[in-house]
């Protein structure tokens, strides 16, 4: 599978559960925590941080 494709699978996940879509690109890292705090105060600021975070590279 292309990188895109993996990149659309992640952001689905990411819409899903947000914390397992960016443990899933980047592991047990800091930007794995920063997007469990927003989504535990709020479900849309884990969304749009697992999004962008992922989208980013």
């Amino acid at each position: 599978m292309s990188d895109s494709t993996f990149t659309c699978i992640d952001i689905l996940v990411a819409i899903l559960l947000p914390p397992l879509g960016v443990f899933l690109k980047y592991g047990c890292k800091i930007e794995f925590w920063i997007c469990l705090l927003l989504t535990i105060f709020g479900y849309l600021p884990g969304i749009i941080y697992a999004i962008w975070i992922i989208t980013k590279h």
